[in-house]
């Protein structure tokens, strides 16, 4: 089975829905405070830890500059938002897509009402968990934004979750809206020699046992729930949309059933999956 934290993340999305209506109800304080953390106030901590761990990498590595245009795509309640509210400059701005509306009215509401440059948009794409109803699917979803109109792109916790067909739409798209010499970081589960060999064994925290096509899921009924990609298969859709991965590839530590530092030390969702930084090259 998944490890408890995966499923602990899981419910916690699913359960977004009536979290934010009963925060509408009880009309809670204007902080940039999630309503689900009223309920878990451990849940709190680990958010907003994550968010500023998320910050001190996206600016010691990622070279994130105050001044920088933002795209968050899966920005669910804030937890990069928030923290970005405090680095970026007048001239830098924040864009937040997700697709569960009730994240996104939220949001709008908490976030964006009193910082003029953050804005958030309801990204209709269709998934069978979080938003069945919408309007596209993936593979066909284009951005709400120009050509060249963002430093940094940041995806995290969304390939993990998508098909084939949404990873090579999403990628070309962020490739085209990515400023030349602009990176993104995103997050997968990667299947490599060893992970695999991790996998067949049973000391991956995820069971994937699922075979699709260029991919394996945890679950054959609904592969969304968590879904890996081979490195070389992702490497490639880099070269193709003219991304040049930043090495070394981050590895995460999901392949251990017990994720532990070299030292032997616990670790946090943080250091969970795998981190692939790139940069957007000049077209030959």
């Amino acid at each position: 089975m998944a490890n408890s934290s995966v499923l602990r993340r899981t419910r916690r999305r699913v359960y977004l829905r009536v979290l934010v209506t009963a925060d509408r109800l009880l009309r809670s304080r204007s902080e940039m405070i999630p309503p689900v953390c009223y309920w878990d106030k451990q849940y709190a901590s680990e958010l907003k830890a994550a968010g500023e761990q998320y910050l001190q990498y996206f600016t010691n590595v990622c070279g994130l500059r105050p001044e920088a245009r933002v795209l968050d795509v899966g920005c669910a309640i804030g937890r990069i938002a928030a923290p970005l509210t405090h680095y970026l400059n007048n001239f830098g701005s924040y864009e937040g897509l997700d697709i569960i509306p009730e994240a996104i009215r939220w949001c709008d509401a908490k976030i964006a009402s009193s910082f003029p440059n953050f804005h958030f948009q309801l990204a209709d794409v269709m998934s069978k968990e979080y938003n069945p109803k919408g309007a596209f699917e993936a593979s066909e979803y284009v951005f709400p934004f120009s050509d060249e109109s963002f430093d940094f792109v940041f995806l995290g916790s969304v390939f993990t979750h998508m098909l084939p067909g949404g990873v090579e739409r999403y990628l070309s798209e962020i490739a085209r809206v990515l400023k030349v010499g602009g990176k993104s970081l995103i997050t997968y589960f990667l299947l490599t020699p060893k992970t695999r060999d991790s996998i067949e064994r049973g000391e991956s925290t995820l069971p994937f046992t699922y075979d699709g096509r260029g991919f394996k899921a945890v679950s054959e009924t609904l592969p969304e729930m968590a879904v890996a990609y081979d490195e070389f298969y992702v490497r490639g859709l880099y070269e193709q949309n003219s991304l040049t991965i930043v090495e070394p590839v981050r590895y995460g530590t999901w392949p251990r059933f017990v994720p532990t530092d070299m030292f032997g030390k616990k670790v946090g969702d943080f250091e969970y999956q795998d981190f692939v930084i790139a940069q957007k090259e000049a077209p030959n």
